[in-house]
């Protein structure tokens, strides 16, 4: 498996020179199969989203596009993703919805807010409603699970094939659940079988615990507790994700740096980066 980390910003876009080298994109990993050229997953359609066309060269993307949740900063790429938006594409798109998947978008993507509809867009797109599961979706297996999260339901994802296996979990606020042993939130069943034993957790460092404390509701977590449930569940490496915004560079390396002593690998996620699984 080959990740490539197209969006790693939460919230909204972080441009200029002090965010440039771990990246301003919001949310998007698009997942290739060792050996193929091409992702066939992509796990959320954040800004990041536009960076996927350029893995395509200029072939027309045909894969599964998973969305953790409907907030702006996991789907405002999809309007502007130019190897969707062709003729010879297909996007399975699964998204959190209670209605019509067909119009899950409709709160971001029509009039007013848009020139046009999620069904405008050219290829076979297709929008199906995502749950609690399996899926077996382009060769992999997702299991999906529910993670609290403020807004509209949010979903974590477990995603395996034949060589690995990854947890990406964008957006979790633990701390709603209580305060759990450490004051970040408790280490809770639905995450820990998200990522029990996984090669790679791609997971929330939105905040600092200082940060947590005056922020609760926000709806993310600590680093300090995504590494506590790094190290908990067995996790070969741990990339924080979903940084803040107006967190520079230098205040990403700064907060990795905490964790050296760390029993499992910690490393910020870095647009651009490709990580093999």
């Amino acid at each position: 498996m080959r990740l490539h980390l197209c969006g790693v910003r939460g919230s909204t876009p972080a441009p200029g020179a002090a965010y440039s080298r771990i990246g301003g994109h919001t949310s998007c990993v698009a997942v290739a199969h060792h050996g193929e050229r091409s992702p066939r997953l992509l796990l959320d359609g954040g800004t990041g989203m536009r960076r996927v066309a350029e893995l395509m060269g200029d072939a027309p993307f045909e894969g599964t596009l998973l969305l953790g949740h409907l907030h702006w900063d996991h789907t405002q790429g999809i309007p502007f993703f130019g190897a969707g938006d062709r003729p010879d594409a297909r996007i399975d798109v699964h998204l959190p919805v209670a209605g019509d998947p067909a119009h899950g978008l409709d709160g971001m993507m029509a009039p007013p807010f848009f020139p046009i509809d999620a069904g405008e867009l050219c290829g076979q797109w297709s929008f199906q409603a995502l749950d609690e599961g399996t899926l077996k979706v382009e060769g992999f297996t997702v299991v999906a699970r529910e993670i609290p999260h403020p807004g509209g339901r949010t979903f974590g994802f477990r995603v395996s094939d034949s060589d690995g296996s990854i947890a990406y979990v964008s957006d979790h606020g633990p701390i709603a659940l209580g305060p759990g042993p450490d004051g970040w939130g408790p280490y809770h069943d639905a995450i820990c079988e998200l990522v029990e034993g996984v090669d790679v957790l791609l997971h929330d460092a939105q905040f600092t615990a200082a940060e947590l404390a005056t922020r609760p509701h926000y709806g993310h977590s600590a680093a300090n507790y995504a590494v506590a449930l790094a190290e908990r569940c067995h996790v070969g490496r741990l990339l924080l994700f979903h940084h803040d915004p107006d967190r520079t560079d230098a205040e990403v390396d700064a907060l990795v740096d905490e964790f050296r002593g760390a029993t499992v690998p910690v490393a910020a996620a870095v647009e651009g980066a490709v990580i093999d699984v």
